[in-house]
């Protein structure tokens, strides 16, 4: 069975992947070594198809990797691309937020994540999935599930942040749920044979 590597190092990100794509003829495993690649600010699927492609580079094994961002629209997309990069620790970038919005209406706390996926063979097929939902910045944090921005990323029509959902729950509104399973019916397509080379 040829293996698929998830190139992430964030073990909660693994384990939601993992769940979705479970089922595929392939063996789904973390990646052997950290990256060398290093996340830039030109796009989510340069920074997603870069770590994909060192993977495949390095180990010769179908590689799927992901960029994904929070964008607040009173905030003009901020953070977006340095999601990851404004704090050193996910409280602290929650607490950034929470601050930056002090005093906004709940109309002002309009936001979405989004997250793009690239999958790189070693034969050469590199392809994009993408995924967005839609929601607002709570005035505080809620749940203890997830990671990241969950706990200020407020659902309306579920009535509960991300964090207060459980795996299975998230998985099927995510934004990273969504591209997966765009991403699940490529992979399925390369296993069967089905995929010509992606001109991306």
């Amino acid at each position: 069975m040829r293996k698929l590597i998830i190139a992430t190092n964030n073990k909660g990100k693994f384990r939601e992947m993992k769940q979705i794509l479970n089922g595929l003829p392939l063996e789904i495993v973390p990646l052997p070594a950290p990256l060398e690649t290093e996340e830039g600010e030109e796009s989510y699927w340069e920074n997603a198809s870069r770590k994909a492609l060192e993977a495949v580079s390095r180990w010769g094994e179908i590689s799927l990797a992901d960029d994904s961002g929070l964008e607040i629209e009173s905030l003009g997309g901020f953070p977006g691309l340095k999601s990851k990069r404004v704090g050193e620790s996910d409280e602290e970038r929650i607490n950034l937020i929470l601050s930056l919005l002090e005093g906004k209406s709940w109309e002002e706390r309009k936001a979405l994540f989004r997250c793009v996926i690239a999958i790189a063979t070693p034969e050469g097929i590199l392809e994009k999935a993408e995924g967005i939902v839609e929601g607002f910045i709570a005035y505080e944090p809620r749940g203890k599930g997830g990671f990241g921005y969950d706990p200020i990323f407020f659902l309306p029509e579920l009535g509960k942040t991300m964090a207060e959902l459980s795996l299975e729950e998230k998985n099927k509104v995510s934004h990273r749920g969504r591209a997966l399973m765009k991403a699940r019916e490529i992979l399925e397509k390369i296993c069967l044979g089905q995929y010509g080379k992606s001109s991306k």
